[in-house]
């Protein structure tokens, strides 16, 4: 592993200006060993967070199982994945840890309106809640996605189609319940949800990030090599780890699992 000034200056080496810029922190194993918490010996699955994860439509199983399962192996004490019904039997032999909430969906193979009370009523014991993984981009999904980010009062993690349901409209980020809200978007996600194009330089990459944190109180985890992470305050950092062996479908829906875990195991957002 190279060092920590070795790391900073193979990510800036282009862009040496970004030295200097304002709040922004450099991540490194060094900085992230210490915000890791030792269990307790004596814990047990309901003290580490249970998670609901809205996901799938046909053709996009494999998005949800890759979610729930990183979740799972990231700590989560319990992990719930609810999916279109007709999806069940599939998500069934997919995951085994855990568990599938089937949400009515006339066999239709997409997460319709009428599921929304049933994710609703299922909110209220869980810790954090994930969507978008494979939810695809039917009308009426976007409608249920748009009123979840509305009204659940719990920390979201939102990725993927539920990214895209939101570029239907960003201000209804300015009417969410939840303080807690993670935005994990790529490159082409982020274009929609600003309308314009995400610059190829560093610098770019973390203004239009910071400035996207900032306006709609969010968390914004900009993914790409030298993922950029921006908060409400307008803090801003490098990550410096990865490699290009990570260029792989089925990553994001990896990333959304590790951050929903970790959230509802009781870490802070930015952390």
């Amino acid at each position: 592993m190279k060092d920590k000034d070795e790391s900073i200056q193979m990510v800036h080496s282009s862009n040496p200006e970004i030295y200097s810029a304002s709040n922004l922190n450099y991540l490194d194993t060094d900085s992230i060993r210490p915000i890791l918490r030792p269990r307790n010996p004596l814990a047990h699955k309901g003290n580490f967070g249970h998670c609901l994860i809205l996901a799938a439509s046909t053709g996009k199983t494999g998005a949800a199982a890759l979610c729930a399962n990183s979740a799972v192996r990231s700590g989560s004490g319990l992990v719930t994945v609810a999916i279109p019904s007709s999806l069940n039997s599939i998500m069934e032999i997919k995951t085994t840890e855990a568990m599938t909430l089937p949400l009515d969906d006339a066999g239709l193979g997409y997460i319709t309106e009428a599921a929304y009370r049933q994710i609703d009523a299922a909110l209220h014991n869980k810790d954090c809640l994930a969507i978008g993984p494979g939810v695809g981009r039917h009308p009426e999904t976007t409608v249920v996605v748009r009123q979840l980010v509305e009204t659940a009062d719990i920390p979201l993690v939102i990725d993927a189609d539920g990214l895209n349901a939101l570029a239907v409209d960003t201000s209804i980020l300015l009417r969410k319940q939840s303080a807690n809200v993670i935005l994990t978007p790529h490159p082409g996600e982020m274009a929609r949800l600003t309308g314009s194009a995400v610059p190829d330089d560093d610098c770019g990459r973390i203004a239009i990030a910071k400035d996207f944190a900032e306006k709609y109180g969010i968390y914004l985890v900009l993914k790409g090599a030298r993922t950029v992470v921006a908060t409400p305050d307008g803090t801003s950092c490098i990550n410096t780890s990865g490699n290009p062996g990570m260029a792989s479908g089925g990553m994001g829906d990896v990333l959304t699992g590790v951050i929903t875990s970790l959230l509802g195991q009781g870490y802070n957002a930015y952390d």
